[in-house]
């Protein structure tokens, strides 16, 4: 397996990347060491696009934050993935902090952020009424939006795919040698050759560094815990809601999702375990706490899940993107916390330069940068749902009755590019599993369709990759 580029990590910055180094006539692969892409970052983060005013001016984190932020809706369009511009607030519930929100409106117009507004309390309550009556004023950010995370990873993925990017998974790279003019990758999957490396490997991007002698780059894991409201539990804020941002981050938010439910967190904790993603009752208790300041009517009653995400936190404080010092054939995208979802576009057109400086590539005569939009049965008029019917009567079987999922949804997300291979990637393309019941109703159906579709025993199927079986064995 020899390539030209080796994109190695399947988040949401290495898809971007994939997609946009797609377009040239070049042999790409995507390794990804888990079963399916959006499995670390970019599946338990708090989908936000952030206008770009806490950033530090004159860091890669501020440039790239502020570009990807005007990018993203363009990028969403032709995706076809769910983004809406709601804008955020920071709120002020003391004189200190009402200082402090003027010093972010200061950066922000430092860092080129348009439509910042200081607004008083009558203003804040006006916009939010289910906001604490304790509020002073707050900093809103008109340019600031939602965005389905993994939604935008699947969409990149499928495209890059689409224009010959193989993605490898279950791929995990053990060492990296030099040889000749070639990289050989000893991973998981077999051995990998490529010219160039491009190490988007999150929190793991500084062991995958260290694999060519690379140790500049120093990560801390930082762990934060969120609830998932349902959406049928009501209105509680139409903005995304921050408190002011301290060292550990920008601090627990209230925000509503692009598919309308409630999203409250995250907790800060630093962990030495670049994996854990347990949730902890001191975690989910602290992110209540907070939320209640900022939204009194916040219930944890309303939960229908919660998890844990693990981001990587640069001791550098600003992103580590460039050629290794080691290599010029080496690209490392480490430390690519919030605001990373909101700079990846941006990344990944940072990224394309930096390997045109070095690889010479013609763009293909024939390339898309956009995919066919999903079909989405719960957003159809009755009249659309029939006449789809009619040409396939798999979009008129309901799997998931708590979002109205059919099974042509899901067939076309086994089938698509880059397909689904697990229940948990069926549910992140279609939304099964994402209701109320939490699959406890279709999740017995979705394993008999993968099984089927992908012509494997339903003991085969797993919730994400690896030894997460759901049916162990057959009874007698």
């Amino acid at each position: 397996m020899k390539y030209d580029v080796a994109v190695i990590g399947g988040g949401v910055v290495g898809t971007l990347i994939s997609r946009e180094l797609s377009k040239y006539d070049i042999k790409i692969a995507l390794l990804e060491r888990c079963n399916d892409v959006a499995m670390g970052t970019t599946k338990a983060n708090s989908a936000i696009v952030h206008g770009g005013f806490d950033a530090m001016p004159g860091t890669l984190k501020a440039k790239l934050n502020v570009k990807g932020t005007e990018m993203m809706p363009a990028v969403c369009e032709e995706l076809h993935v769910p983004y809406r511009n709601n804008g955020s607030l920071v709120l002020a519930f003391t004189d200190e902090e009402t200082e402090h929100i003027k010093v972010l409106y200061d950066r922000g117009i430092k860092n080129g952020v348009p439509d910042l507004e200081i607004i008083d309390k009558e203003k804040v309550k006006e916009l939010e009424p289910y906001v604490s009556d304790e509020v002073k004023g707050a900093l809103l950010s008109n340019s600031a939006g939602i965005v389905c995370p993994y939604e935008l990873t699947i969409a990149a993925a499928e495209v890059a795919v689409a224009n010959g990017v193989e993605f490898i998974r279950n791929c995990e790279v053990k060492a990296i040698n030099k040889d000749g003019g070639y990289y050989k990758l000893d991973t998981t999957a077999g051995e990998i050759e490529a010219e160039f490396v491009i190490n988007a490997a999150g929190n793991h991007s500084d062991e995958v560094a260290a694999m060519i002698g690379d140790d500049s780059i120093e990560l801390v894991s930082r762990k934060g815990e969120y609830y998932l409201l349902d959406k049928s539990f009501g209105y509680l804020a139409d903005h995304t809601i921050f408190q002011c941002p301290n060292k550990m981050g920008k601090g627990v938010l209230v925000t509503p999702t692009v598919d309308g439910n409630i999203l409250v967190g995250p907790s800060a904790t630093d962990d030495k375990d670049k994996d854990n993603t347990d949730t902890t009752p001191e975690g989910l208790e602290f992110v209540l706490t907070k939320a209640f300041k900022s939204v009194p009517t916040v219930n944890v009653r309303g939960a229908i899940t919660s998890f844990a995400g693990v981001r990587a936190h640069p001791v550098t404080d600003d992103f580590i993107i460039g050629y290794s010092d080691k290599s010029d054939k080496f690209i490392n995208c480490a430390g690519i916390e919030s605001p990373g979802l909101s700079a990846a576009p941006a990344i990944a057109k940072y990224v394309e330069e930096l390997l045109l400086e070095k690889l010479s590539a013609d763009k293909k005569a024939d390339y898309t940068m956009t995919r066919e939009a999903p079909v989405r049965f719960r957003h159809m008029t009755k009249s659309e749902r029939e006449e789809l019917i009619k040409k396939n009567s798999a979009y008129g079987r309901i799997i998931c009755r708590c979002e109205t999922i059919t099974e042509g949804e899901i067939l076309d997300a086994i089938h698509a590019p880059a397909g689904a291979r697990d229940v948990d990637g069926v549910k992140r393309r279609t939304r099964a599993g994402m209701g109320r019941c939490q699959g406890g109703f279709c999740g017995s159906k979705v394993v008999e369709i993968l099984a089927r579709e992908l012509g494997v025993e339903m003991n085969e199927i797993t919730k994400f990759g690896g030894n997460s079986k759901i049916i162990f064995e057959r009874t007698k």
